[in-house]
């Protein structure tokens, strides 16, 4: 294959179980022009992964909310040609989604995805050239089947990210050990009560360490601002980028999250990492790192302090 189209355009976390796949596919072709369609506000996270050659923005988010004003639709022509006068030869489209699935038609290129009882949204399997049953494993390895079955392989080998950190300097950055506790994510039935957070924190204080509480929204801030008057000492940083979150997290003795983004990104860089699941399913999207990562809780089935507490000692014993 001389010319390559991935299809995961979201979430953060979706974008980040799909490097193993880029990495394995990389080894296998070397030589292929790898491209990669990401949402606009994922770019810079898509273009940690050396592998990829060009990252393509796509900006549904945002197009659609202003859908017949004349620079959106301009904009929205101006991807339609990219892709489709760069003549892919393979389109894989590993989200499985109606619209990735016509993202991917409109390249022109033969179509690779899920069959209709292995899919996310079943229409979207009706616009494959080529269909795969892929079993319900962790979304990574589901990823690694469907683009090693797409190219004429099979997955094989240690789970790699193919990530670096970037080499940035954070002027807020703590200069002592520190733990990452990633206390935010998308809805509230998968937050983990405050009390919780300060109970585990005092026990990692105790430990010597300080805490950081990233955060992205004006809620989350004032969650993190909570956190960090109970536990002094605490950093709260400011907004920062996917990027900037990366190399955080990498300097991190341990990250500890709920089923958020940025808890995966921990594990891609090899950050010990501790996952906590209140209200979503662990065997499905759980933390996977090379160093150490464990995942704790399930559906409605939020872990004790304790519990926690025990796997922690783990993931800084694994450090």
């Amino acid at each position: 294959m001389s010319k390559i189209l991935l299809i995961r355009m979201s979430s953060m976390g979706d974008i980040i179980h799909n490097f193993p796949a880029v990495t394995e596919l990389r080894r296998h072709f070397p030589e292929a022009l790898v491209h990669w369609v990401v949402e606009e506000a994922f770019v810079g996270l898509a273009g940690l992964h050396p592998g990829v050659d060009r990252i393509v923005p796509f900006a549904l988010r945002r197009w659609r909310k202003k859908l017949w004003n004349g620079g959106n639709r301009a904009e929205m022509r101006a991807f339609r040609s990219a892709i489709a006068e760069s003549h892919y030869d393979v389109a894989i489209d590993s989200q499985g989604l109606l619209k990735s699935a016509l993202v991917g038609k409109l390249s022109g290129a033969a179509l690779v995805g899920y069959t209709r009882h292995t899919v996310r949204d079943p229409l979207a399997s009706l616009f494959y050239d080529r269909r795969f049953d892929i079993p319900a494993v962790h979304v990574i390895e589901r990823n690694r089947m469907l683009t090693g079955r797409a190219l004429g392989y099979e997955p094989e080998g240690r789970l790699d990210y193919g990530i670096a950190p970037p080499q940035l300097s954070l002027d807020w950055q703590p200069q002592q050990p520190y733990v990452v506790c990633l206390t935010a994510t998308a809805r509230d039935a998968k937050l983990w009560d405050e009390a919780n957070w300060i109970a585990l924190g005092q026990w990692l204080q105790g430990q010597g360490l300080q805490l950081v509480f990233p955060w992205g929204s004006d809620v989350e801030k004032a969650r993190s601002q909570r956190l960090a008057a109970a536990l002094p000492g605490s950093v709260v940083p400011p907004r920062f980028s996917l990027v900037e979150g990366a190399r955080l997290l990498a300097d991190a003795r341990a990250a500890i999250g709920v089923d958020t983004g940025l808890m995966h990104l921990a594990a891609a860089v090899d950050t010990p990492t501790v996952g906590i699941f209140c209200d979503s399913d662990p065997h499905h999207a759980g933390a996977r790192a090379r160093t150490f990562s464990q995942s704790l809780g399930g559906v409605q089935q939020p872990p004790g302090v304790a519990e926690v507490q025990a796997v922690v000692s783990a993931a800084l014993a694994a450090r």
